[in-house]
C-alpha cells in the first residue's frame, strides 16, 4: 500500500470538495480548481476527509493511487493558503519593473523582456530584484517560475542571472588556471 496514498486529505474550512464520477471540484476563498482523476482510483469525501482508494494492485494502479493523493492535496492547500515562489535577479544593471500585469526585466540583452503571466497567476515585484510568483495551482507557478528564470538563467562564473530564492550557483574559477601554467 502506497504511504503517501493511503493517507486522507483533511479538508479546512472554508474548503468544499464534491466528487461527480472522476471529476473533483474543490472550491475555496482564493478560487477553484477541477481535475480528472485516472480509472484506476477511486475518491470519496468521508467526514470533512478525502480518501482516496485504488481499484486494483497492478503497477499502473499503485502508481496512480500517490499521485492522485498528492494532487489533491496540492488543490486543497491550493485554494484555501496558495502557493508562491520567489525569484532573485542578480548582476549589474539587470532588474524587474511591474507595468500592469507584465513585468518587464532587463537581463543584460540588447533589448528588454517582457513577461505577461498566464491567467490565474500574478506576479508582483519586491524593489528592483526580487520577483514573487503566487497563484493556486501548484504547476503552473512552478512552471511560470520556470519560463522567468529561463530567460537568464544564473551563469557559473560571475552567477548573474535569475535564480530561485536560496538556489546555490555553483561557481567557477575561469582563467584563473591557465593564467598560472605560464
Amino acid at each position: 500500500m502506497s504511504r503517501i496514498g493511503k493517507l486522507a486529505i483533511v479538508v479546512p474550512s472554508g474548503v468544499t470538495v464534491d466528487v461527480a464520477g472522476d471529476v473533483v471540484h474543490v472550491k475555496g476563498p482564493k478560487g477553484e480548481l477541477r481535475h480528472q482523476t485516472m480509472h484506476h482510483v477511486t475518491v470519496r469525501v468521508d467526514d470533512g476527509k478525502v480518501v482516496v482508494e485504488r481499484t486494483g494492485n497492478e503497477k499502473p494502479h499503485r502508481a496512480a493511487h500517490g499521485l492522485t493523493r498528492t494532487l489533491l492535496n496540492n488543490m486543497v492547500e491550493g485554494v484555501s493558503k496558495g502557493f508562491r515562489k520567489s525569484l532573485e535577479i542578480q548582476g549589474v544593471g539587470y532588474r524587474a519593473a511591474k507595468s500592469g500585469e507584465k513585468v518587464n526585466l532587463t537581463l543584460g540583452l540588447s533589448h528588454p523582456v517582457s513577461y505577461q503571466p498566464p491567467k490565474g497567476v500574478t506576479l508582483t515585484v519586491e524593489g528592483t530584484t526580487k520577483i514573487h510568483v503566487e497563484g493556486i495551482d501548484k504547476q503552473q507557478v512552478g512552471q511560470v517560475a520556470a519560463e522567468i528564470r529561463d530567460l537568464r538563467p544564473p551563469e557559473p562564473y560571475k552567477g548573474k542571472g535569475i535564480r530561485y530564492e536560496g538556489e546555490y550557483v555553483r561557481k567557477k574559477l575561469g582563467k584563473a588556471g591557465k593564467a598560472a601554467k605560464t
